[in-house]
C-alpha cells in the first residue's frame, strides 16, 4: 500500500517526527523505499552562502542536516535516496511539483518547519502541499 514514500524535510523537529512516521509506513510493505526531499528556497540559498562563506560550504551544512536522516532510514532496512532541489518559487511550490510529477503513495510531510512564516494552526508549506498534492498526505504533529 505505501511501498514508494517521499518524505519531505527541511531539519526541524517536526521533520524528525515525519521521518519515524515515512519509516514506520515503509516497514509495513515489503521491499519499500523512502525519497528524501529537501528544497533549498532561493532566499535561502543566498542566506546560506553569505552565512557559510561560499556554496560548497553551503552544501556541505545541507548534507550534514541531511545525514542522520539518510542514517536513520537505511538502519530501519529501508531503501532511500535523497533529492534536493532549488525552489526559486519557494519549497511549497517545489514539493508539489516533485510529487504531482511522479507516482508516490504517500508523501509525509512535519506540520511546521523552520520557515519564519507561519500560519495559526498548520505551517504555510504544509498547508498548501496539503491542498495541492495529489497523493495521499500524511502531516507529522
Amino acid at each position: 500500500m505505501f511501498k514508494n514514500l517521499l518524505l519531505a524535510i527541511d531539519g526541524s523537529d517536526h521533520s524528525i517526527r515525519a521521518a519515524d512516521k515515512a519509516i514506520t509506513l515503509a516497514l509495513l510493505e515489503e521491499n519499500a523505499s523512502i525519497e528524501i526531499l529537501y528544497v533549498v528556497a532561493g532566499s535561502k540559498s543566498k542566506t546560506d552562502v553569505l552565512h557559510y562563506g561560499d556554496s560548497d560550504s553551503a552544501s556541505r551544512k545541507r548534507q550534514e542536516m541531511l545525514q542522520p536522516f539518510e542514517d536513520k532510514i537505511r538502519e530501519a532496512g529501508i531503501a532511500t535516496k535523497t533529492t534536493i532541489l532549488h525552489g526559486s518559487n519557494g519549497a511549497a511550490e517545489s514539493i508539489i511539483e516533485h510529487a504531482n510529477n511522479s507516482h508516490y503513495d504517500a508523501l509525509v510531510i512535519g506540520s511546521r518547519g523552520l520557515g519564519t512564516v507561519q500560519t495559526m494552526v498548520l505551517g504555510s508549506v504544509s498547508h498548501k502541499v496539503i491542498k495541492h498534492v495529489k497523493a495521499p498526505v500524511l502531516m507529522v504533529k
